[in-house]
């Protein structure tokens, strides 16, 4: 059977009761004065004082009773709110009278019920987010202003603490004895990657900084990512493709000089020598396109320090279209450039020979130099097909062409090239078709 529903007394207003209370007193005191009247007919003043003596003792009890209970429901409501301050939910009141006091007991409950099942949900997701920071492989340390640690989780433990606690010692202090290699990294001041341990046991970092203001005080988060597994599992698979792209240009190279020279043979065994010369000029022809493919290969991954020197612009530009011819858009700086002149050569033969190759025509593809806000910059402009985004995307990636016969890594070596020298390189399609690849690097000291 369904629970019945408990009957509420009957909804009298505080207005109505209180106006009750006062006119039953008013009454009982007029019943009194006509009362006495009879028995004192010719004293009103006695009979006034002798009704308020009775009424006004009467109605000091009964006013005081019903303030006492509305006053006791008041003090409740206070320590009750002084309790939702200190963070204590459980407790709730009851009114036993159907009127305005009720509906505020009620919405005091009701607050105080969404109160504490926030303060439960927050419990839990505190819980939830100790949780998953303790637990996940990345050691996370909270710093607070003066280099006291303020939180560390168990990874951050294991790895700077043998599993000890960190709260409240001094960063450097446990940097310093733990890893100093950490230390210089820190004392670097920025993200970035080190290497701790030697040999075999040398393991690889990232360093990961973040400032912000907790309660008026600054704090600093590290977070330090074990990068040596990635590394190492990226590091294979680079191999292996390098490999792919190098046995898949060796067998297209030498299955072809294999069969020409046999067929060089045969014919020289047949006395038909007429054919020899073409067939001797193929195999020099595979044989030099090889050799530039191995030294493509050598000058990416032998990419010496630059030689920084001045390097005036003319003759440095001069030289270039000697090699590739070009259009020289503007005017170079009147200063001279600071850089390694061959390593910058050998990358703007790369860009302007796939320029010429991206199908633009020969008069299009213009070279433009300037110098502005402190940076040098060069731009490669053609007027062919231009790229996709999957393809600007991946174009810098070693390794990645979309020609049949291309090695990937004519923009990779200018782009070492570009890093080496401390800037980057940029690419962007062209308003109207065409590439635009732009190589930034910092002015040299001397070029200002």
């Amino acid at each position: 059977m369904p629970t019945p529903t408990p009957r509420l007394p009957l909804r009298l207003s505080l207005l109505t009761r209180w106006t009750a209370l006062i006119g039953t007193l008013m009454v009982l005191g007029i019943g009194i004065a006509l009362l006495l009247s009879h028995f004192f007919p010719a004293q009103p003043w006695l009979v006034m004082g002798l009704s308020l003596l009775c009424v006004v003792p009467i109605a000091i009890i009964t006013i005081r009773a019903q303030l006492q209970t509305m006053l006791s429901l008041f003090r409740a409501l206070s320590g009750t709110v002084a309790s939702y301050q200190d963070g204590d939910f459980a407790f709730s009141l009851r009114w036993p009278q159907n009127d305005e006091l009720a509906d505020l007991v009620a919405a005091h409950n009701h607050l105080g019920d969404v109160l504490r099942k926030q303060r439960l949900d927050l419990v839990q997701r505190e819980l939830l987010l100790d949780t998953m920071v303790q637990n996940t492989p990345v050691a996370m340390l909270l710093v607070a202003e003066g280099s006291a640690i303020v939180y560390a989780n168990l990874a951050a433990r294991q790895l700077l603490h043998q599993g000890r606690r960190l709260e409240g010692q001094h960063l450097p202090d446990i940097v310093q004895q733990s890893s100093p290699a950490l230390a210089d990294a820190l004392a670097r001041g920025h993200d970035g990657l080190f290497a701790s341990g030697e040999g075999e046991q040398e393991e690889v970092y990232h360093l990961a900084r973040r400032r912000f203001s907790l309660n008026g005080r600054k704090h600093e988060l590290l977070l330090l990512r074990q990068l040596t597994h990635e590394l190492r599992r990226q590091e294979v698979q680079t191999w292996k493709k390098v490999i792919r792209v190098i046995s898949h240009e060796l067998n297209n190279s030498l299955a072809p000089l294999a069969s020409l020279a046999h067929s060089g043979a045969e014919l020289v065994r047949r006395g038909q020598t007429e054919r020899l010369p073409q067939i001797l000029a193929t195999i020099e022809e595979r044989t030099r396109h090889l050799e530039t493919f191995i030294l493509g290969y050598a000058s990416f991954a032998k990419l010496p320090t630059p030689r920084m020197a001045s390097c005036d612009w003319q003759p440095f530009l001069d030289t270039l279209a000697s090699q590739i011819p070009f259009t020289l858009d503007g005017q170079p700086p009147a200063q001279p450039a600071i850089f390694d002149a061959a390593q910058m050569q050998q990358a703007l033969l790369n860009l302007l020979k796939n320029a010429c190759e991206s199908g633009s025509r020969p008069q299009y593809i213009s070279l433009h130099v300037s110098q502005a806000m402190g940076q040098l910059r060069i731009e490669v402009r053609d007027r062919g097909p231009g790229m996709s985004a999957a393809v600007l995307e991946n174009a810098l990636v070693p390794f990645y062409s979309t020609k049949r016969s291309g090695t990937g890594l004519g923009l990779a070596l200018a782009r070492e090239i570009a890093e080496a020298h401390g800037g980057r390189i940029a690419l962007s399609n062209r308003d109207g078709g065409g590439l635009a690849v732009t190589m930034i690097l910092p002015v040299g000291e001397g070029n200002n």
